[in-house]
């Protein structure tokens, strides 16, 4: 965290030079790929986060890749990209030589923080069921999600809902991996006497929980992710909110909310807990399943962070508004988007 609102404040200092990029100009700016470069049609999706200009000559973007689906792709490497640049003379971009510019792409690890909410159902039917399976299941998501060391970057959050109005705080966003495994332990079958479920409630407010973190972190100059992962084990019986409420809040949350829904029994809905899981969704036909299940969406939760990454270079650009195109390459699949970075006042000795 430090490293990162180090590396934030030297970018801005460097405003005062050259501008500083936003995520509200540069954000998924997906204008038109140039026909001239002959790319295929796109099937992998690369959304920019961020672009930093900083002096004498120094390009830094930090983007996310994804499938058409929505998947995260992470552990790309630097032979998986390929960077163009075009400026006003330039008829068409310009492959972009890593040697020559020190080129390099990097994870995400220095620059960027990833929260997870664990929602668990525990209304009566899961208490009286399957509380113990449910319980080795979320040691284990912790410990798949959770670095072994201590880490800010990563936090994470429990919560549980019932048939209550009330979303239930049963450990809050922590890097401590084992005060979370501790809280879970500490869940007995008399935590709650609410047979009904809340379902789309608990939806609705780990939304907003979620939306409130990304907010506070952009308020502190730190880019950030959230996963939503919810257990349920049946649909929602309150019937206090609407299921069309939940689907949408789903729908129009913020692109770097991930949602994952992980389902228990017969008795669930599988369309229903697909809409939310909109990232992914895993279902477990009895308790004994319920660890490998978890497991399941805890790899595409992991996978979720690493599928950020950061590219520096130094540019050959001297003056004006230029553009820079990003590919990936990962097999067959391909995708490209395309950014902007002014290099007014850039010179050579880029390190």
């Amino acid at each position: 965290m430090k490293l990162f609102k180090t590396f934030v404040s030297f970018l801005c200092i460097a405003s005062l030079l050259i501008a500083c990029g936003s995520s509200d100009d540069d954000y998924n700016n997906t204008a038109e790929i140039p026909s001239c470069l002959g790319f295929k049609k796109s099937t992998l999706k690369v959304t920019i986060q961020e672009t930093y200009t900083t002096l004498p000559g120094k390009v830094s973007v930090f983007f996310k890749v994804n499938d058409t689906e929505g998947n995260a792709v992470p552990n790309l490497q630097a032979s998986n990209f390929n960077i163009f640049e075009q400026g006003t003379n330039d008829d068409c971009p310009r492959a972009v030589s890593a040697s020559e510019s020190n080129g390099r792409i990097s994870p995400n690890t220095q620059i960027f923080n990833t929260n997870t909410l664990l929602v668990l159902d525990l209304s009566n039917s899961v208490l009286s069921t399957s509380l113990a399976e449910l319980k080795t299941a979320s040691v284990s998501f912790i410990n798949e999600v959770m670095p072994n060391t201590t880490n800010e970057q990563y936090k994470m959050a429990i919560y549980w809902f019932d048939g209550e109005d009330v979303l239930h705080e049963l450990n809050a966003l922590t890097s401590n991996k084992t005060e979370l495994i501790d809280a879970v332990e500490s869940i007995t079958d008399d935590i709650s006497n609410d047979v009904s479920t809340d379902l789309y409630g608990a939806v609705i407010k780990s939304t907003d929980i979620a939306t409130e973190i990304l907010n506070t972190s952009q308020v502190d100059n730190v880019l950030a992710a959230s996963s939503v992962v919810i257990f349920t084990d049946g649909t929602d019986q309150a019937g206090r909110y609407k299921e069309s409420d939940a689907i949408n809040k789903v729908k129009n949350a913020d692109e770097n909310i991930s949602f994952f829904t992980i389902g228990l029994g017969d008795e669930i809905d599988d369309d229903v807990l697909d809409e939310i899981g909109k990232t992914a969704s895993a279902y477990a036909s009895d308790k004994e399943d319920l660890e490998d299940t978890f497991e399941e969406i805890s790899e595409s939760v992991a996978g979720q962070a690493k599928s950020y990454y950061l590219f520096e270079y130094c540019s050959p650009k001297r003056s004006g508004v230029n553009d820079l195109v990003i590919q990936a390459v990962q097999g067959e699949k391909q995708g490209a988007v395309k950014t902007t970075f002014d290099a007014t006042g850039f010179s050579g000795g880029c390190l």
